[in-house]
Order: C-alpha cells, then structure tokens, then sequence
C-alpha cells in the first residue's frame, strides 16, 4: 500500500496481522526510514513525522 507523497518522499506501508498494527518505511531513500501505528490514519501522520524528522535531520548535518 502506497500512502502517496509528502515534501517529495514516498512510503510503502502494510499490514502485520500477527502484531494487528500497519508498518511501513519511508521508499526513496538510502537511509532506513520506518515508523507504525494502530490504524492507516495513524500511519499516514506517522509517515509525515518521520519525514520532517529525516529533513531535520539532514538540515543538521549539513551545518
């Protein structure tokens, strides 16, 4: 399941039945980017945040 773009990035998320919870990662990128949640709602601003958190990240980097 593809949960669309945000700031260019992509994520690729499924379903864990076993656990009952969506996992996903972050699709574009080197770096290994994952996050969870309860339900795709939950996913999608899971997503975001470990976007903006992966930009943040970057920025300080970078100096």
């Amino acid at each position: 399941m593809n949960l669309g773009e945000y700031k260019g990035h992509s994520a690729v998320i499924e379903f864990d039945a076993e656990d009952e919870i969506f996992v996903g990662h972050v699709a574009d990128i080197a770096d290994l980017i994952g996050f969870h949640a309860d339900t795709l709602a939950e996913a999608e601003t899971a997503f975001r945040e470990a976007v903006d958190d992966y930009l943040e990240i970057l920025a300080k980097a970078a100096g």
